[in-house]
């Protein structure tokens, strides 16, 4: 019975989602269990994809990327996948008719990775944002509507300011990662070997735009998500924070974290907020 395999697949990307990220685990804990499996499921598969351009170091990331991506394909065609974190995504991509386009993008930005070091303007580093951040809100958005068109067009906008802002959130903070790790600099006309306070303020000026944005939508969300999602949205801006507080050299040199007992307190604080309407 295939319903066996794919309860295997959905424990995978559970695993995936737990060994790879603690904060978007816990986040994700908090949404109702009715779609939690969901997030899951798109977070194993955009995961394996990262992995493929940012990690696998010694092997052909080209031809592992491309066979992936043949992999991806079939699974949407056919329903059905032997790779586990492949089969429990194209699930939930049928389950809530997710737009192939969003897979697309997110896919051309993660291929983007594998020849693409520098990006020199704004409509460079925007459509990477899209394809590799806002499409991935999307496709949560889409669960976390239960495929309800009316509410995903009225919250896609800010969904898509969320996803922006959690990547460059995650840009800011893995500055020396993505330079001396993999040569990589997304933030355009700045000098990451000389980063100075201006600049680094430009781009948390950018950032906070993005989380206003987004908080508005996070407000708007049906009740099962907007807990967990408020706790994702509570996690980055206490990172940004952070990032705010630290001088700009020092991002530079080291990678700025939210530490585990640090990220209790949030949930703990998150939840009064959020049961007091505070949000």
């Amino acid at each position: 019975m295939k319903v066996l395999f794919d309860n295997v697949s959905f424990s995978c990307s559970k695993i995936v989602t737990k060994t790879y990220s603690t904060s978007f685990s816990l986040a994700t804990k908090m949404l109702y269990k009715s779609i939690r499996s969901d997030i899951y499921n798109i977070y194993g598969f955009v995961r394996f994809a990262d992995e493929i351009v940012d990690s696998f170091h010694d092997f052909d990331k080209n031809s592992l990327f491309n066979r992936f991506s043949e992999d991806l394909e079939l699974a949407l065609k056919d329903k059905i996948s032997l790779n586990p974190i492949l089969n429990a995504f194209q699930y939930t991509y049928h389950k809530y008719n997710i737009d192939k386009s969003l897979v697309d993008a997110f896919m051309k930005s993660m291929q983007t990775d594998l020849y693409k070091s520098t990006y020199l303007t704004e409509e460079e580093f925007k459509a990477y944002i899209y394809g590799s951040a806002d499409v991935v809100g999307l496709m949560c958005l889409k669960v976390f509507v239960k495929g309800d068109d009316e509410k995903y067009e009225e919250l896609k906008d800010t969904a898509m300011a969320l996803g922006s802002a959690f990547q460059k959130v995650n840009f800011l903070r893995d500055l020396k990662a993505d330079y001396d790790g993999l040569n990589r600099t997304y933030f355009p006309n700045t000098d990451l070997n000389n980063l100075d306070e201006l600049s680094k303020q430009d781009i948390i000026d950018d950032i906070e735009k993005d989380f206003e944005k987004g908080l508005s939508g996070i407000k708007k969300l049906p009740i099962e998500a907007k807990f967990g999602v408020f706790m994702a949205y509570r996690y980055y801006s206490q990172l940004l924070k952070k990032l705010k507080k630290t001088p700009a050299l020092k991002i530079k040199d080291s990678r700025i974290r939210v530490s585990n007992p640090k990220k209790i307190e949030l949930l703990a604080r998150s939840y009064v907020k959020y049961q007091l309407n505070l949000m």
